[in-house]
């Protein structure tokens, strides 16, 4: 409260000594009040230091005692309250005044109609009018106030900046954002805080995020699942399938640095902290040539880049995990930004905690129970961040960031001997993705600027697995280490064209070690990839068109193979109503994951990346275009988009077959074609959309027989509905259902189920995906009520509920030989979420 004070005063000392300079005679404000206690007869109660170094120009003697009082409350910072005729006291607390500003572009002054603009803690929001200006009646002098415009650098601004002696109104310059020529294109998409770009990507913004059926946060990867294409066939984000694709095939990146591990609760909940992010950008196709390794999606996750100089923070609980997160100054010029989360499903298990277990290991060794062992199970999970932002002048910034990932799972079982002794065998289990950035942008001219990013991503997992019955200890570590440099140069001739040229190096190596200890075996392997890539890039915008063509070659030293990236990415608007938009990539990937059934983890965790060979494990790559038009009135906002695209390169193992594929070694190509459709009514109360995907996939490997067959995420037809509902200004609902086909599956061969293999017995299964699992449906509800503890404070309580219908949906089908009958087979089917209610409180300030 004293650093606070003393920030007011000095702050009100060097604005007294420029206020008001003319020809009046200014006197200090202590003579003043000597000279007013006499005129009235009264006694002002003041401390010392408060009022020292301030000067004012005398109030007229005709004035009444409460027009002095007024007078005096206009002219300084001061709260000056008659408490009854004889004494007035004068402090710097609950202090409240008026405040005007005009908010104007930093080119060249204009006036920026309809910026928005906040108090920070309040409800009190409103726009500029047409000359840039507002006002504020009774506002606190330590709040701040939030001003942004399309465009332009967010600012914050504190309310004891905004003070006039004159009654002037503040000019508040905004400074333009470099990335002004790929605008927002629809505001708000879906729900607010979802954004569409004219480059045809989607954009999530945490902070305005409003909410979606059946979230109770803006958890990152299970938003971008409401998109037309984006889909997840087993519920889980570590299985999320854009346009056909499997999960490895999606580059993940959290401030540049890229990520190996997205999911907690083996996929249930997404690993990234929506609390200090600041926008999530979903490509599909035609992506900038600046980003490769993901043919199928880019999931580009950025945190807060812009040092506010304002405290804040916020805390939040739910039935699954806690979290917290700080925005610190240290400086004008350097910032802190920190946020932790952590399961509390060791200390609490929650209904919610248990589906989620439930659905988690359901096919898996730790739900087997039988009477000769006892079981139990341990899981926690957490993750944090931590950012430094430093501005080391206006030209230049300087930025480093930290992440970590951790899931961690003790399984023990407890062996009867007989009846005196007991023999107790530990598992474990853990996933852990660090991952450090820095990053260094420096504006030499108002046309050139540059970026220097470097990162270093590690992750691992580490696994023992005891099985009981065979008295075996099977240990298993999968590492990937990947250090990263990129130096992107931007040249801006003019406002509607941006000339982009880097440099990218990539040193990926992964580790796969496998020991078992009986019988004795030890497996290890070791690989280095080196890449080189030059990228270069034209974006123009202007007007009605939008054209971005890139290039990209990237050389693979290990091979000696250089390969060629085109892409394109053209909008052109042909009424006011109409556009149509054209993209096209080429990309590649030289890491992927394999499936291994038979070194799982208890039937838990069974992928492992590996890296490229360019023979058994080739460089995956992709060719894919697209071709949509697109309808906005009203803010109704009609689009269909036709898609084909071709991966080449993928293999057996990196399919999860469960069929007579399961164990071979071959490599192979999918192709995905299909027609995407959204329509989307918003209003400043409220959102509804419907979205349809018709897609077909067909997998195509020459030495299978068949050699075409369809695709494990060969969804045909998927529909999803939402609603989204602003009731009143703090209480919002959203509901909304999913409807989908089910997904391929593959069934023995009727009557002659089983067939033998040297010395063991397989499932003799029929032809490959020939058969569909039953339709998912699913309902899911969500509600959120925000209100205010304090002037600073704000809570949001949010509640959700997926599967509000219960409705079982199968989410997988395969085969097991019987044991009891070898002749047989054994069903598993492998189920959705449940009825799934959760809850969430949280504070912001």
């Amino acid at each position: 409260m004293a650093l606070n004070k003393g920030i007011i005063f000095l702050l009100l000392f060097l604005g007294s000594i420029c206020y008001g300079q003319n020809t009046a005679k200014k006197l200090a404000l202590t003579e003043v009040i000597v000279s007013i206690e006499k005129q009235f007869n009264i006694k002002f109660s003041y401390a010392v230091e408060d009022v020292a170094a301030i000067t004012i120009e005398k109030p007229n003697a005709n004035l009444t005692l409460q027009q002095t009082i007024d007078y005096l409350n206009s002219k300084t910072l001061l709260n000056f309250k008659a408490l009854d005729n004889r004494y007035v006291t004068v402090s710097v607390i609950n202090k409240t005044i008026s405040v005007c500003g005009i908010v104007l572009s930093d080119e060249n002054k204009t006036p920026l109609i309809g910026a928005s603009v906040l108090v920070n803690g309040t409800e009190k929001s409103t726009l500029t009018d047409k000359n840039g200006q507002f006002t504020f009646e009774n506002i606190p002098l330590n709040f701040t106030i939030s001003l942004s415009y399309l465009g332009f650098e967010s600012k914050q601004i504190a309310v004891y900046e905004l003070f006039s002696a004159q009654n002037n109104c503040k000019e508040i310059i905004l400074t333009t954002k470099n990335e002004e020529l790929n605008q927002v294109l629809i505001n708000i998409y879906l729900t607010p805080g979802l954004q569409k770009y004219l480059d045809g990507s989607t954009v999530l913004n945490t902070k305005k995020f409003g909410i979606l059926p059946g979230l109770i946060e803006p958890d990152i990867l299970q938003s971008i699942q409401a998109l037309p294409g984006v889909e997840s066939t087993n519920e889980s984000i570590a299985n999320i399938n854009v346009r056909g694709g499997t999960n490895d095939q999606n580059l993940v990146l959290w401030d540049n640095i890229k990520m190996y591990h997205s999911g907690h609760f083996f996929g249930l909940i997404s690993a990234y902290n929506p609390n200090l992010t600041n926008k999530v950008i979903v490509s599909k196709n035609g992506t900038s040539a600046e980003y490769s390794d993901g043919v199928s999606s880019t999931i580009n996750m950025q945190t807060k880049d812009n040092v506010t100089n304002v405290f804040s923070g916020g805390a939040g609980i739910n039935l699954i995990s806690s979290d917290a997160f700080l925005e610190i100054p240290i400086t004008k010029k350097l910032e802190l930004h920190i946020s932790g989360r952590r399961s509390i499903t060791d200390l609490y298990q929650s209904p919610t905690y248990t589906n989620y277990f439930e659905r988690s290991f359901q096919d898996s060794e730790i739900n087997t129970n039988s009477d000769q062992k006892d079981t139990s199970s341990d899981f926690y999970f957490y993750d944090y961040t931590a950012k430094l932002l430093y501005d080391i002048n206006e030209n230049h910034q300087f930025r480093a960031t930290i992440i970590g990932i951790n899931n961690a799972l003790d399984y023990s079982e407890l062996h009867t001997i007989n009846s005196n002794e007991t023999e107790s065998k530990i598992s474990n289990l853990s996933q852990k993705n660090i991952g450090y950035g820095g990053n260094w942008k420096g504006q030499w001219t108002p046309k050139l600027s540059t970026n220097l990013i470097t990162y270093f991503s590690k992750y691992n997992i580490d696994a023992t697995d005891y099985r009981l019955e065979t008295d075996q200890l099977l240990t298993e570590a999968n590492e990937v280490l990947e250090t990263g440099i990129k130096f992107n140069s931007n040249y801006k001739p003019n406002d509607n064209l941006n000339l982009l040229a880097g440099y990218q190096f990539n040193e990926t190596g992964m580790l796969n070690q496998t020991t078992v200890n009986n019988p004795k075996y030890t497996s290890t392997k070791k690989d280095v990839l080196l890449n080189h890539a030059l990228f270069s890039e034209v974006e123009y915008h202007k007007k009605n068109t939008y054209l971005r063509l890139g290039l990209r070659l990237n050389y693979f030293q290990k091979f000696e193979k250089l390969i060629v990236e085109p892409r394109i990415n053209i909008r052109q608007k042909i009424s006011n109503q109409f556009a149509l938009k054209l993209e096209g990539e080429y990309k590649n990937q030289s890491t992927t994951q394999i499936i291994d059934f038979e070194d799982d983890f208890l039937g838990v965790e069974k992928r492992r990346w590996v890296l490229v060979t360019d023979k058994d494990i080739p460089i995956a790559t992709s060719k894919q275009g697209s071709f949509g038009v697109e309808f906005n009135q009203n803010k109704l906002n009609i689009e269909a988009t036709g898609f084909y695209k071709i991966v080449d390169g993928i293999t057996a193992s990196n399919q999860g077959f469960y069929n007579s594929f399961q164990y071979a070694n071959a490599n192979g190509s999918y192709t995905a074609k299909g027609l995407e459709f959204l329509a989307n009514k918003t209003d400043y109360k409220y959102s509804f959309w419907l979205s349809y995907t018709f897609s077909t996939n067909e997998y195509e490997f020459d030495s299978f027989t068949p050699s075409t067959f369809p695709n494990n995420v060969d969804i045909r037809h998927s529909v999803t509905l939402g609603f989204y509902y602003n009731l009143f200004k703090n209480l919002k609902i959203a509901v909304g259902g999913i409807w989908r086909n089910g997904q391929p599956y593959t069934k023995p061969v009727e009557g002659n189920e089983t067939v033998q293999n040297g010395n063991s017995t397989m499932v003799n299964y029929d032809t490959p995906n020939k058969e569909n699992l039953d339709d998912f449906m699913r309902l899911d509800a969500s509600l959120n009520y925000s209100f205010n503890l304090s002037p600073n404070i704000k809570a949001i309580f949010t509640a959700g509920v997926i599967n509000a219908t219960n409705h079982e949906n199968s989410i997988n089908q395969y085969y097991k030989v019987n044991p009891n009958d070898t002749n047989k087979t054994i069903q598993v089917d492998n189920k959705s979420l449940g009825l799934t209610p959760n809850i969430s409180f949280r504070v912001n300030f």
